[in-house]
């Protein structure tokens, strides 16, 4: 469906622009995507099938990481079927309650996400500095009510639902091939200022401030590592954070790339904006379970004999 098609559609219904300027190459691109999230999907499940299946990694380190797979996994069936839906040109438009519900599980997402990282590196750093008292500290009960916390995290993002009292005068084309607060936004010819400012105090008291929180643990770690006398131990300490270390880059990146896209790059071509978005949703959940299948000696080991086995 063209652009200009954006004027014919009702009230209640949106149009997702989708990849501008390439819509005859939507077959070919169909297949990378395609891919793309057969392996978002089928790399998480298996993250959490060894996790669950393999009683020795019954431990704190795997329950975070299993909340990691299981928030990516998420995040892949919130998006697959406007993004693949658009590609395989079964449906470019979707209606506003639909619309919202996708931004809001988005968004959420994103949140719990980056609370998923903080609490791996609070684990991180309870192991290598206080490893007597480990299991003391990370308790069932505190792994628990740590979980609770982040899965409440996805409520933050519950004034999106305003969205659904907006009016919507300008044209209903949204920039990207999913629905995302910010453009909705544009859209709305209501008082936005509410929402606008409860959007960047979110970013700033969520992803922002556990990002600094994350910074300084690594700082606190690398204090504790040094104080080891053996060069051997230290460099093996420094090894169980490699795997976090990548998932938060993975996880950060994006989104300081995007941020820059939208706030800087306004002569960039849209696709690449759409392009930006779409690895922002797609990149982390894609890099997870490689970064943990590689780095991680244990799942590898069990991926490995899996495998492996004789038949």
């Amino acid at each position: 469906m063209s652009v200009q098609a954006g004027s014919k559609v009702s009230n209640s219904t949106f149009l997702l622009a989708g990849f501008p300027g390439l819509e005859r190459e939507y077959p070919w691109l169909s297949i990378p995507f395609s891919c793309i999230y057969a392996m978002v999907l089928s790399g998480n499940c298996l993250v959490l099938h060894v996790i669950r299946t393999e009683p020795s990694l019954h431990q704190p380190m795997f329950y975070f990481l299993a909340m990691l797979a299981l928030t990516d996994l998420c995040m892949g069936l919130s998006t697959v079927h406007t993004v693949l839906g658009i590609l395989w040109g079964l449906n470019q438009e979707i209606g506003l309650d639909a619309c919202i519900a996708q931004a809001f599980f988005v968004h959420g997402l994103s949140c719990m996400e980056s609370g998923v990282l903080l609490a791996m590196a609070f684990d991180r750093f309870t192991a290598i500095s206080k490893p007597l008292r480990y299991t003391s500290i990370l308790t069932n009960t505190r792994i628990i009510s740590i979980g609770v916390a982040i899965l409440g995290r996805i409520f933050l993002t519950a004034p999106i639902v305003r969205l659904k009292f907006f009016d919507y005068c300008r044209p209903h084309i949204l920039s990207h091939s999913f629905c995302l607060h910010q453009d909705l936004l544009r859209l709305a010819c209501s008082d936005i200022r509410f929402n606008s400012f409860y959007a960047l105090a979110l970013v700033i008291c969520t992803l922002f401030l556990d990002a600094v929180l994350i910074l300084v643990s690594y700082i606190l770690i690398l204090h504790s590592v040094l104080t080891i006398a053996s060069r051997e131990e230290r460099f093996k300490s420094l090894q169980t954070c490699v795997s976090h270390i990548c998932a938060v880059l993975v996880f950060y990146i994006p989104i300081i790339g995007l941020t820059m896209v939208h706030r800087f790059g306004k002569h960039l071509s849209p696709v690449v904006h759409v392009l930006m978005g779409n690895i922002y949703i797609l990149f982390p959940p894609l890099m997870n379970p490689i970064i943990y299948s590689v780095k991680t000696q244990q799942i590898r080991i069990r991926i490995q004999r899996w495998f492996t086995k004789p038949n």
